[in-house]
């Protein structure tokens, strides 16, 4: 790091309780701001992130990967321990934010930019995350490995492609019973409606929708819970960008 004075992140520590049930221990919170500086110097040489003012790094980054996770459909989450995957991670979010929070969970960071994962594997040891690793590649081939199809309990995905997409993306790599959660911004009855063929072919139901409010700018966010309920065939996930190309 360089000599320039970094900023502070907000605490918050009133609102991640009033939000959340939830707010991080003085470790957790150092590791936040440690995360929010590594993520500004390596915006110098990487285009991470355009979200770099504190309490939009807070809101939109922080709070909003873990609002995913602290929500009433998944609150069973908490205190478990299992094997969980952001795929197109980018700059490590949800991930790393989960890692912190969830010392239990293993999290593998997937994105197929080598620079990206060059990136967090230098954050993630600067930070000490022990149940964090890193995967380069795309979820389409992912998805067909045996090492990772069927092997997560949890999987992640924001900001990546349309529902359908995501779903088919995350679905090969969970375990039955496994809850993928797609983090999205506005929702729609026509997306519902799309997303509902293609989750009959991947073996997943959507178990709940959730709309919320965030604390600072007051944005509409939804988070979509996906079960997975039955085995998802073998030809899926199809080839690399077929998924993008031809939705289900």
């Amino acid at each position: 790091m360089s000599d320039i004075e970094m900023p502070i992140l907000p605490e918050m520590a009133d609102v991640w309780q009033q939000t959340l049930g939830w707010q991080p221990d003085s470790e957790q919170q150092k590791l936040f701001q440690q995360l929010y500086e590594l993520i500004l110097a390596g915006n110098r040489q990487l285009n991470l992130t355009r979200i770099t003012s504190p309490e939009e790094f807070w809101e939109k980054h922080l709070w909003d990967s873990l609002r995913g996770i602290f929500s009433q459909k998944s609150e069973k989450i908490a205190g478990l321990s299992g094997k969980a995957i952001d795929i197109g991670t980018g700059a490590g979010f949800p991930g790393i934010p989960i890692a912190i929070a969830f010392p239990n969970y293993t999290v593998s960071l997937l994105d197929a930019t080598r620079k990206k994962i060059a990136f967090l594997e230098n954050t993630t040891s600067e930070l000490g995350l022990t149940n964090v690793n890193t995967i380069t590649g795309r979820a389409e081939e992912i998805g067909q490995y045996p090492s990772d199809r069927n092997a997560y309990n949890l999987a992640l995905i924001r900001a990546v492609a349309e529902p359908s997409v995501c779903a088919e993306y995350a679905l090969p790599l969970l375990k039955r019973g496994g809850l993928a959660i797609l983090y999205r911004g506005q929702w729609t009855t026509e997306e519902n409606d799309t997303l509902q063929p293609a989750l009959e072919k991947l073996g997943g139901i959507v178990e709940s929708i959730e709309e919320f409010t965030t604390p600072c700018s007051g944005s509409i966010r939804h988070c979509l819970y996906l079960r997975k309920v039955a085995p998802t065939p073998r030809e899926f996930p199809r080839a690399v960008g077929v998924p993008a190309q031809k939705p289900l």
